[in-house]
């Protein structure tokens, strides 16, 4: 039972006892303001209807009440009807102990429960880039923080490897290639796709500006452009429709996917030995931020799922047709407008194929709950998959949930893919390491081992410096990523928790001892050593919440709090050299079990731990 499970309880024997009646609203326990005396509040305004008394008098019976008879609580004080309640020493070195004695402290009793995790789900006709990197931290964070949640995790992607984009890269390296190869160019397989993607735009961008000279061009300029509209601004808002109606390059394109979808042989040929090239370097960079999938499923093998459910649907008037054969759903009801769910050719859309991937993993899995990582310009596609998943009776229905997340930026502004302004994931990274490196190489911390030792560990410093700036802003924020504010040892940053860890390290090191026995005759502390142990107390709290809200920058503020605490007590308390025996091995005990809730839940973000720095 927690501290707060004994408030709670002691509280609401209290007030039966005290005036006659058990409460029948929740007991609200907080953490008691830094700025004032205290551990935890107990807020004492809900009582005042049953007790007919004032707040600040609650307050004062209640915790003379608390104090007297939980033997825990050692002292109180009351602002404005809340109550605030002094913890023992005793009971936080007990939790101390008892965290020690845990292998595994923070891991959360079994749900019983398997969550599906859906990230990263890239095209295949771009490498990974930095938009990407959000949405797979963010993934592969949750996965760790569902599963230390008692939860068996299932994580997937979905990789978009058919449709128009991809046959633009495919036109342009069979038009433009000349038979390049990864192997032929040195250059990676994914960055050698996204470069043809590139060249089929610049190509592109070329036959648009030839085309808008021509007569035809001219004619519907005349024809179609408003009153006072430059030609300029006409045809830029008509790039879309030249490319479908007028572009050579668009007819070949359109017909490279036809040639696909009709499985011709030389397309699908060309189509396996591209996206092979892609897989390749995806496995690569996935390798590199240390992150894997159970399962890979492949929108070339899911488009034509979900059929079957619109069949079923039109026959229970879930969904209708119109006269030229298209099928809809009214979600009007739902604030939500009406769906096309089938074209009137009877091919699907993306909102039919989600439809039948889901039931997919459902068979897969048997998992209920399914979270999608995708970014917030998809909010209403997910708003509406998962109403008609509901009103189409999917078991697992109101399991869905999409961890929507904003876009991010560099300090120099956005990307754009098409045009190559995009910052490559790989890049990105090894830009990172090298900031690490150089900040390290300035500081001379390192000269004494080898390059190899010191390879490794700049790749730590640097990882942990991009996977820690992204996670600890909140998902639904947009936010702007600065490589060379990641690798600050100071403040709220990766590197900076890393220390922390690193310290500790080489403390214990000194210390040269790997237990503490006379930990548990120091019992009066120092409110540095309190604060730390608080800390290390919230942990499991921590790691249900950011469960429940699908959200790791909770994990990372925590690893923030509990680094800059550990910094101050270091500071302030003196750990080897103590004033007693008691005192050090109390020290050395806590700064070791710090160092272990530090390294578990930096795992939690996909982040490991260099033992220098």
């Amino acid at each position: 039972m927690t501290i707060t499970d004994i408030i709670k309880n002691a509280t609401k024997e209290a007030i039966t006892s005290l005036y006659g009646e058990s409460p029948s609203q929740p007991i609200t326990i907080n953490e008691t303001r830094k700025d004032f005396v205290g551990d935890f509040t107990v807020v004492t305004f809900p009582f005042t209807k049953l007790a007919k008394k004032k707040p600040d008098e609650i307050g004062e019976e209640l915790g003379k009440k608390l104090t007297e008879e939980v033997d825990q609580v050692t002292g109180y004080n009351v602002i404005k009807g809340f109550l605030n309640l002094e913890i023992a020493d005793s009971y936080w070195s007990n939790f101390l102990q008892s965290v020690n004695e845990l292998t595994d402290y923070g891991q959360l009793p079994p749900t019983g429960e398997k969550v599906m995790v859906e990230f990263s789900s890239p095209n295949t006709n771009k490498p990974l880039h930095l938009g990407h990197i959000r949405n797979i931290l963010l993934g592969w964070s949750c996965a760790q923080i569902l599963e230390a949640a008692g939860n068996e995790v299932v994580k997937v992607q979905i990789i978009n490897d058919r449709g128009i984009a991809i046959c633009k890269s495919m036109l342009a390296w069979k038009k433009f290639g000349e038979g390049e190869t990864p192997e032929s160019s040195g250059i990676k397989g994914d960055f050698l796709v996204g470069k043809y993607y590139v060249l089929f735009q610049t190509k592109l961008n070329e036959e648009y500006a030839e085309w808008q000279s021509t007569d035809t061009a001219d004619t519907l300029y005349t024809e179609k452009a408003k009153e006072g509209q430059s030609k300029e601004a006409f045809f830029k808002a008509y790039e879309k429709k030249y490319f479908n109606e007028y572009s050579d390059l668009g007819k070949e394109t359109k017909a490279l996917l036809l040639q696909w979808e009709a499985g011709d042989e030389d397309a699908r040929a060309l189509w396996e030995k591209m996206n092979s090239w892609v897989y390749s370097g995806f496995g690569t960079t996935y390798e590199s931020l240390g992150v894997s999938f159970d399962k890979l499923y492949y929108e070339s093998n899911t488009y034509l799922l979900g059929k079957d459910f619109i069949d079923d649907g039109l026959s229970k008037g879930t969904f209708y047709k119109k006269e030229d054969g298209s099928v809809w759903i009214d979600l009007e009801d739902a604030k939500l407008d009406h769906k096309l769910v089938l074209r009137s050719d009877g091919t699907s859309v993306y909102m039919t194929q989600d439809i039948g991937t889901a039931e997919l993993r459902y068979k897969d899995f048997g998992t209920k709950k399914m979270v999608y990582v995708v970014g917030d310009e998809q909010n209403y596609h997910f708003k509406v998959l998962f109403e008609i998943m509901k009103r189409i009776g999917a078991p697992y229905a109101d399991g869905l949930y999409h961890l929507s997340y904003g876009m991010i930026d560099l300090p120099t502004g956005k990307m754009k893919s098409r045009e190559g302004t995009v910052v490559d994931a790989d890049d990105l990274v090894a830009e990172v390491i090298q900031e690490a490196r150089n900040s390290s190489t300035e500081r001379g911390d390192l000269d004494h081992i080898s390059e190899e030792e010191r390879s490794e560990i700049y790749k730590k410093i640097g990882l942990a410096a991009i996977k820690y700036f992204i996670l600890k802003v909140n998902p639904q924020k947009r936010m702007v990523f600065n490589p060379q504010e990641s690798v600050d040892l100071q403040g709220d940053t990766g590197p900076y928790i890393q220390n922390a860890f690193v310290r500790i390290k080489s403390v214990l090191q000194k210390a040269g001892q790997s237990s503490f026995p006379l930990a548990t005759e120091y019992t009066s502390l120092e409110s540095v050593e309190r604060e730390l142990i608080t800390i290390l107390h919230k942990f499991p709290e921590v790691i249900q919440a950011a469960a429940d809200h699908y959200d790791p920058s909770l994990i990372a503020s925590f690893n923030f709090d509990l680094a800059k605490s550990y910094h101050k007590f270091y500071h302030d308390c003196k750990i080897i050299t103590a004033e007693t025996p008691e005192a050090k091995d109390f020290r050395l005990l806590l700064s070791s079990n710090v160092s272990k809730v530090l390294e578990k839940s930096m795992l939690l973000l996909g982040i490991e731990m260099p033992n220098r720095m």
